[in-house]
């Protein structure tokens, strides 16, 4: 800041700047950040103006956003521009621009006829090393741009560029997170329908070579066609439902696991089923990975307790983790409940029969996380797991 600043003026600036920081990195979306930063830039700096470009690296904008213009009169404009003008400075030159009157800088070129007047300017690039991500374009304050605009601006721009770069990586992490479950769920169909075909084709074989010889046997072969025909089915219906793309990205974990349990609970109060219930709200900042083994996870317990627990009731809850004594919660916290038979799971490992609870364990190891079974025949079963967010990162 200058000389002249006053102590309750800096303490204002940094006040402001201080929230526009946190509004820009609050956000994990790239599309979201984006508009963020563009809003947040017009508003710390008292511009009427401001835009965003990100550069497609053949000449032209692969996005530019404003804030300040409205639809109507953005529609008017037209097309996004190309890299001409103070434009073009802005993404070649590294230092910032701080002009008067942007039309009478010999680099102004010209701009769209619905174009609102300008005259101050003040941009800045938008930088992760020596990689342009982008650039910020401020026009119109009374009394022009100051040095000190020209220093928040710069501030922005280096948090704005770390925020950018996270939502990327976070995008990332979502598109390899559904390429793996595409992938788990090609090898369960694999590995589960398909040898329950292979065994159909097998069986029904045999049905046929003894039917005139002897039919009890082929009554017999024929009833356990019966038999795995329905098991296929049945395993074909569970990897189809789980190839549905949850629509995370979108409505956010809570949201999807509101409609996920919201149709089990019509499809069951239709059959005289239990019913099941959902309560909790988003948690934030948690990866996709992580989003990804919470709706998993629910979905395999709900899917356990729907077929073996013969219960009244089964709650889904969803909220944020506060881990005993820490000074902050983080994470999440999943708890799908069943008031039904329950069971011993020391005799179900012994057994050889997990009821999904292997790959219950492996998802939440995936993430770092910790999932616990409380279950004992005639007091239900609740599945707890619990992911903070340091440690699913």
């Amino acid at each position: 800041m200058n000389e002249r600043t006053s102590p309750q003026n800096a303490l204002d600036t940094m006040r402001r700047l201080s929230a526009a920081v946190l509004a820009v990195s609050r956000h994990l979306a790239t599309d979201e950040v984006l508009q963020t930063i563009v809003a947040t830039a017009r508003e710390l700096i008292g511009a009427e103006y401001a835009a965003l470009g990100i550069p497609d690296g053949a000449g032209s904008f692969a996005q530019f956003l404003v804030d300040g213009v409205s639809d109507e009169q953005w529609a008017a404009i037209g097309p996004l521009p190309r890299q001409h003008g103070m434009l073009a400075v802005m993404l070649q030159d590294p230092a910032p621009q701080r002009l008067a009157d942007v039309r009478e800088d010999p680099r102004f070129r010209w701009w769209p006829k619905a174009h609102p007047e300008m005259d101050a300017f003040l941009g800045q690039q938008i930088r992760d090393g020596d990689e342009i991500l982008g650039a910020l374009f401020l026009a119109n304050k009374d009394g022009g741009f100051t040095k000190d605009d020209e220093e928040l601006l710069g501030v922005l721009a280096g948090h704005a560029a770390i925020a950018l770069r996270h939502a990327r990586l976070y995008e990332r992490e979502r598109e390899l997170a559904i390429t793996r479950e595409r992938n788990r769920l090609a090898r369960e169909l694999h590995d589960a329908v398909a040898q329950k075909l292979f065994a159909l084709r097998l069986t029904s074989q045999a049905a046929a070579e003894v039917l005139d010889t002897d039919p009890a046997r082929a009554r017999a072969e024929l009833e356990q066609v019966a038999t795995l025909a329905k098991e296929a089915a049945e395993e074909l219906r569970s990897v189809v439902v789980e190839l549905r793309p949850a629509e995370l990205e979108e409505d956010g974990l809570a949201v999807t696991l509101r409609k996920h349990v919201e149709v089990l609970d019509r499809v069951n109060q239709t059959a005289g089923g239990p019913r099941v219930t959902f309560e909790g709200e988003d948690v934030k900042a948690l990866s996709p990975a992580a989003e990804e083994v919470l709706l998993r996870v629910a979905q395999e317990a709900l899917h356990n307790a729907l077929r073996h627990a013969d219960a009244a009731t089964i709650s889904v809850r969803l909220r944020e983790h506060c881990p005993a004594g820490a000074k902050s919660c983080g994470g999440a916290l999943l708890e799908v409940v069943d008031d039904g038979a329950g069971f011993d799971p020391a005799t179900v490992r012994r057994a050889g029969r997990s009821l999904g609870l292997v790959s219950m364990r492996d998802r939440a190891k995936s993430v770092r996380g910790r999932l616990d079974v409380a279950s004992a025949p005639g007091a239900g079963t609740t599945i707890r797991l619990e992911v903070d967010r340091g440690r699913a990162a």
